[in-house]
């Protein structure tokens, strides 16, 4: 049965006492991590955010306390009174590891069932199992430190944004539907039956409106909820840190936001950003990497063998250079050893990004070895070994095909031979890099239209205006993302301001000026009066915080995360809801029999 605290007031965390404290009576307050007996003394380490203090018990020091410190068992939550004092066996690993308290008091607060996962930091359990007991899996040492490292990036950026003239203003929750993107999450209304609000995947068209009102500077740490299906590192509901400012153009953006990573990675982890920060146009980085956000940490570059194959009589190629598309390669330097059934493994593996196949040229110190050397001339061959800079005990791998499987197939590729072959060298390093001028819209084959690659209120790069009707596809907006090692940490864009270019985007993706009113209306309507220049940027804190913390599981930085599936294992959520409530929502229940 647990004590009450009866007055006991905790003067210091347990991580804290120090060789300058020695001789202090102090309260400690926390739980137990384990208690051992020796030379008739009782030891008890005792844990709480902050660190691990070692207590001893003895007969001689205070009878009752030693009694009932024989009791305590790990996980039991305790308050302890006694006095500092130098250690006898010191520890140096420990913070606290040249004192321990001498105690002459105890208060068992609460006991503790043996717990179903171990409190240590770099637990072994599966992920299920932390999760459905992620109340004991956040005591551990380690995720604590997450959670009081999450707290300062915070702190930092707000203090960052407040001294820049940002104002933090909360926007709603409860909002509106405007299906463009990821499907949104749905709420009934009671009070409007058959109606719904939906959960916003971002705050974008409010934090547009407060550019409208006169707020010249927002920030926000949002949440935001997207409907998707997950992939690795994705939650349906996780936290922006969002902004927008007015009167800017993209550089003014740029210039703040790198000012703010700097300050957080500087402030949070002593890490200095190199200022300016290296920018690269979408179009060089799929040429170059295959991929929007590249992990430029390592080389191993995309090139382009279009030139050197265009009179080669190889189907493959003619194929798809005939189709518009292009044949490009990749050169593992040192991969010639690479045997046959591995070099297949790859092929199976860009097969996955919808290339047809994957041809090779080794060059082996007892000359070159490739199945498509039968097509190719002396000088074919001289060619594109040069053109790749290619050397003995090299391997070239090629992939033909339209450029957008060509660019994802070899993307991909490039990242996983990154890491079967370790060339990135330096796991702690951080390479920061500006992606610019995005194409304002992508065709959707699905739905036979052309998309925004963002969203339908970025502004196209003014040279590039005249082709939003005749070529909407060559069309660059005024969009940036932060990318860091491979991810993209944040993104924005300049907006459209003028109603008349806003209405030219509508048409363009599609929608008609009912449709276009029926979605965004109430935004379109504050265009009427005066909207001026403006643009933005939101930075996915959870990513930052995993690249801060060095992990790579997001759901590591998220207190109560969800699973891949999008399901809570604690709180088992989603669950069946009351009938009483359906029936108040007016919601018939239609079961999907399965197929």
């Amino acid at each position: 049965m647990g004590e009450a605290l009866g007055g006991l007031k905790r003067s210091m965390y347990c991580g804290e006492p120090r060789e300058s404290d020695i001789g202090k009576k102090i309260t400690l307050m926390g739980w137990v991590q384990r208690n051992r007996k020796l030379g008739g003394l009782d030891f008890i380490d005792l844990r709480d955010r902050e660190g691990i203090m070692q207590l001893v018990f003895g007969e001689e020091i205070n009878k009752d306390a030693f009694e009932k410190a024989n009791t305590v068992k790990p996980e039991y939550c305790i308050a302890v009174t006694g006095e500092v004092v130098k250690r006898e066996a010191t520890n140096d690993k420990m913070p606290t590891g040249m004192v321990e308290l001498k105690c002459d008091m105890i208060k068992i607060l609460s006991e503790s069932q043996t717990p179903p996962i171990y409190i240590k930091e770099g637990l072994d359990a599966s992920e299920q199992v932390r999760l459905k007991n992620r109340y004991l899996d956040l005591r551990r040492p380690d995720m604590q430190k997450i959670f009081i490292l999450r707290n300062k990036v915070t702190k930092v950026a707000r203090d960052f944004l407040d001294n820049n003239g940002f104002l933090d203003i909360e926007t709603p929750i409860l909002t509106k539907s405007t299906p463009e993107g990821a499907r949104d999450y749905l709420v009934p209304s009671r009070n409007y039956p058959g109606m719904f609000y939906a959960l916003p995947q971002s705050p974008q068209i409010f934090k547009q409106l407060l550019m409208i009102s006169g707020f010249d500077k927002y920030y926000q740490i949002a949440k935001c909820f997207r409907d998707e299906d997950l992939r690795a590192n994705r939650q349906p509901e996780f936290t922006q840190i969002d902004l927008e400012m007015s009167f800017v153009e993209e550089e003014d953006v740029i210039e703040v936001n790198e000012r703010l990573i700097s300050t957080i990675f500087r402030e949070v982890l002593g890490h200095e950003v190199k200022l300016p920060i290296a920018r690269m146009t979408f179009k060089d980085a799929m040429e170059k990497y295959g991929s929007d956000k590249p992990d430029i940490r390592f080389g191993m570059e995309i090139t382009d063998l279009s030139e050197e194959v265009k009179d080669i009589d190889f189907v493959v190629f003619k194929g798809a250079l005939e189709n518009g598309g292009s044949v490009r390669a990749l050169c593992l330097k040192g991969g010639a050893s690479m045997g046959r059934k591995d070099i297949d493994r790859l092929g199976e593996f860009v097969k996955t990004y919808k290339a047809k196949g994957l041809a090779y040229i080794q060059l082996k110190e007892e000359g070159i070895k490739s199945p498509i050397a039968k097509f190719l001339s002396e000088d074919d061959m001289t060619s594109i070994i040069s053109k790749m800079s290619a050397e003995t005990g090299d391997l070239i791998l090629i992939v033909a095909d339209k450029n957008s499987v060509v660019f994802q197939s070899l993307g991909a590729l490039r990242m996983d031979l990154a890491k079967k072959f370790e060339l990135i060298k330096d796991k702690s390093e951080f390479n920061f890099c500006w992606i610019t001028e995005f194409p304002l819209f992508e065709y959707s084959e699905e739905e036979e239209r052309y998309t925004a690659c963002h969203h339908p209120f970025t502004a196209p790069m003014d040279e590039d205006l005249d082709m939003i009707e005749t070529d909407p596809g060559k069309v660059r907006s005024k969009a940036y993302d932060l990318v860091l090692n491979g991810e993209e940490l944040g993104g924005g864009s300049i907006r459209i301001h003028d109603m008349e270019l806003q209405q030219r985007m509508f048409k363009a993706l599609g929608f008609t000026e009912e449709e276009a009113w029926a979605r965004f209306g109430f935004l379109l309507e504050a265009f009427k009066f005066g909207p001026p220049p403006h643009g933005g940027l939101a930075f996915g804190l959870d990513r930052i915080i995993m690249f801060i913390a060095g992990t790579d599981n997001i759901r590591d930085v998220i207190a109560f995360p969800k699973n891949q599936n999008a399901y809570c294992y604690l709180s088992e959520a989603p669950n069946i809801a009351d009938e009483k409530q359906l029936e108040e929502l007016g919601i018939n229940i239609k079961v999907k029999e399965d197929k």
